[in-house]
């Protein structure tokens, strides 16, 4: 931290619930580096609908907020200082996180965070700086629902939303375990679904009889990506498939599982592996400068974005 004699960062803080215009650009003391953590130099940082939603005070029922909060959970970047008892990583290594912490405070929109070497992994030779930014939640929401619901060779997945930030991600995933994947989204996005390897179908009236009509015996795991879809999804599966809502906790009604993410550095250290070997693709649609970030919030917001949205650090 050489170049920064004072100990301070550049950081987009807020200091109260709100939209992006409670945003500011500001200087923050660099965060202490705990026992088992790095303290990780950013070099590029995606958005989330997450980020906006708790600054809006949507989670506020959920996590205690330590202001001013440093929004943003996804990182890509290099280590600059290990922790006591931290012998998996040294100065210099270049890692990726999903670097959520136990409460709302210190985020990755900022020229440094802390992360707990349990959410940390290499980052991916294959993926650039914003690629690999735009990997850990996203990524690891649809590795951690596939793999929690068993997801193998022998499943037909449905996966709703497969288009979305999520959802394109839970196609690749699940074509990578060896399962058969049929997606829902709108027709413009039919031919992306083809290269993901997903059998396109268009979401709304009549989603039913168009899966039923790809998959007469009915789909073995549904993913919901998107929430709204549980009477789609009970149509449509098999008799002892699986199922689970990142969106839709009336899952739990419904015989299916109700899925956040966890960060972890394991699972995200074999997304990495797959981006490597050529299964997983990162799109990024579009990279804005820290000072941007509120524009980078309402672009976000427009959920219009065919891709990740990057902040490059």
């Amino acid at each position: 931290m050489s170049e920064d004699s004072e100990g301070t960062m550049r950081a987009m803080t807020y200091e109260t619930y709100g939209g992006t215009e409670v945003l500011t650009e500001t200087r923050l003391p660099v965060p202490k580096v705990g026992p088992g953590e790095v303290l990780v130099r950013v070099k590029c940082a995606s958005v989330n609908p997450v980020d906006w939603k708790i600054m809006a005070g949507g989670l506020d029922g959920l996590m205690d907020v330590v202001y001013p909060v440093v929004p943003g959970w996804d990182v890509s970047g290099t280590v600059e200082v290990v922790g006591i008892d931290t012998p998996e990583f040294t100065a210099g290594d270049e890692v990726i996180a999903y670097a959520r912490k136990d409460y709302v405070h210190g985020g990755t929109f900022a020229e440094f965070v802390t992360v707990p070497v349990r959410a940390l992994a290499a980052k991916p030779h294959s993926l650039g700086w914003a690629e690999a930014a735009g990997l850990p939640l996203a990524g690891l929401t649809a590795y951690q629902l596939l793999t929690r619901l068993g997801t193998g060779k022998d499943d037909t997945v449905l996966v709703h939303g497969a288009a979305g930030g999520v959802g394109s991600f839970g196609v690749q995933i699940a074509r990578a375990l060896g399962a058969r994947v049929i997606g829902t989204a709108s027709p413009r996005n039919h031919d992306r679904l083809r290269e993901l390897g997903a059998e396109p179908v268009e979401y709304g009236d009549g989603l039913a009889d168009r899966v039923r009509a790809l998959a007469p015996e009915g789909v073995t795991v549904v993913a919901d990506f998107v929430g709204g879809v549980l009477e789609a999804t009970q149509a449509v599966l098999a008799d002892g498939g699986r199922h689970a809502s990142i969106a839709d906790p009336a899952v739990l009604g419904a015989d299916g599982q109700w899925m956040w993410v966890r960060p972890d550095g394991a699972a995200l250290a074999e997304l990495g592996r797959l981006a490597d070997a050529g299964q997983l693709d990162v799109t990024v649609a579009r990279t804005f400068p820290l000072s941007e970030l509120a524009a980078a919030f309402e672009l976000s917001q427009d959920g219009h974005t065919a891709g990740k949205i990057v902040i490059e650090v």
